[in-house]
């Protein structure tokens, strides 16, 4: 047994070794393409913050109610919490000190200026398709973000996902620097969508299934956000869970508004639309919409609704909770209001699968985030106080099942899992 153990920590030494060898030096070189694509210009650094606007920077770089770019926010990840670091103009606790070169081979290869490679949670295996002539006007963009002092913390990551041996493993296997390369099969405007996408955006961030190493895979298909108890909904073209049936202005609607006549967002959409979506220009949010309507549909689980007394019995009880919590705001045809009461039926928060989404929203409430093109949004108040587990486990399983929609039940156990979860 003592052999069989020692063998096998060789191999993985060996292998860990390999890794090393293969994946450190592995970096992806793109040169400036003059000293004046990262100069410090008003159009340099407008273009920049457009760029750290659109790539959602602000968001994990930035303590709530705290100095913009100076760091802190913690990060959690299955496998320990991030904090991410200052990204102001300090030259001693910042980026200050870096060269663009250096902002390049982090933004595209995923390496420190110092080379220590970095966590993936800095999603750089999509901002690496990031043209250089982009990373030099964030770039510049952040070097006049005024300096601030902060030195960064310490990851809090269990051994042995602290190791860098163990991060250069999981690159040799997940990460390879590229650029993004346009099709010449598609149009401009859909291009412009996927480099969003696929680049800056992250979206497979979020919605992509992950395996046990953290990577992602399944492409933009939805995924359980582990860590913050939130499922995002597949963005394909799927008609049941995707954007299949969507028109291109409800889905523009939704980014740059955070509601629709289809949807509202909430949970942590709703801060990637209030930091992020909302600031992108209309021509890009319908370049992001139009390549997201042309993602090919991902199969989708054919869910049923079970048959027996005890289904009839939550239905029962989950239609009268209806009936005296939600039908004034939703309709008793389940059409709502919207945008401000988003409609029920045919809602893919429903009908999908995964029933955390509105379990969540029935125990804490749902609330859209104020933008430009919503300034005063309307919210729902939380039933968490007022309803036992089984009661939201009753008024969810009747919502997933009423108007034609086919989603299977939800049990009370499911609900008391997520009752104490935080909100983010």
């Amino acid at each position: 047994m003592k052999k069989t153990l020692l063998t096998a920590l060789a191999v993985i030494a060996a292998l860990a070794l390999l890794a090393i060898i293969i994946a450190w030096p592995r970096a992806h070189m793109v040169a400036s393409s003059s000293p004046a694509a990262h100069a410090p210009t008003p159009a340099n650094i407008a273009r920049g913050a457009y760029l750290a606007k659109a790539g959602d920077c602000m968001a994990c770089h930035t303590v709530r109610g705290g100095v913009p770019y100076a760091g802190g926010r913690a990060i959690a990840t299955p496998f320990g919490r991030l904090l991410a670091p200052n990204i102001t103009s300090d030259r001693d606790t910042g980026i200050g000190a870096w060269t663009p070169d250096d902002f390049w081979n982090a933004l595209h290869n995923g390496k420190s200026r110092d080379g220590r490679l970095l966590y993936p949670a800095f999603p750089y295996t999509s901002y690496t398709k990031v043209t250089r002539d982009d990373a030099d006007a964030l770039y510049a963009y952040l070097q006049s973000v005024p300096a601030y002092k902060a030195p960064s913390a310490p990851h809090e990551l269990r051994f042995p996902y602290n190791q860098q041996v163990m991060l250069a493993a999981w690159r040799l296997l997940y990460f390879k620097p590229e650029l993004y390369v346009a099709s010449a099969t598609r149009s401009a405007q859909w291009n412009r969508g996927a480099y969003l996408v696929e680049g800056l955006g992250h979206c497979v961030a979020c919605h992509s299934s992950r395996n046990q190493l953290g990577a992602s895979q399944g492409g933009l298909s939805g995924g359980m956000i582990q860590t913050l108890g939130w499922y995002a909904p597949s963005l394909t073209s799927n008609a049941e869970a995707g954007l299949g049936d969507w028109q291109v202005p409800h889905i523009v609607a939704l980014l740059q508004t955070g509601v629709s006549p289809r949807a509202t967002v909430f949970g942590p959409m709703a801060e990637v639309v209030e930091k992020s979506l909302q600031h992108l220009s209309a021509q890009d949010a319908t370049a992001m919409a139009v390549y997201l309507k042309a993602l090919p549909a991902e199969p989708a689980p054919q869910l049923a609704m079970p048959k027996g007394p005890s289904v009839d019995k939550v239905m029962r009880q989950g239609k009268e909770l209806y009936e005296n919590n939600c039908v004034n705001c939703h309709g008793a045809d389940g059409k709502g209001l919207p945008p401000h009461y988003p409609p029920l039926a045919g809602n893919r928060a429903l009908t999908m699968a995964e029933s955390v989404n509105p379990i969540r929203i029935v125990l804490n409430g749902g609330f859209a985030p104020g933008t430009r093109g919503n300034p005063r949004p309307y919210g729902m108040p939380p039933f968490s106080h007022t309803m036992s587990d089984q009661e939201v486990a009753s008024v969810v399983s009747y919502l997933r099942a009423a108007w034609g929609n086919r989603a299977p039940p939800v049990t009370a156990s499911e609900v008391n899992k997520y009752r104490e979860v935080p909100l983010d």
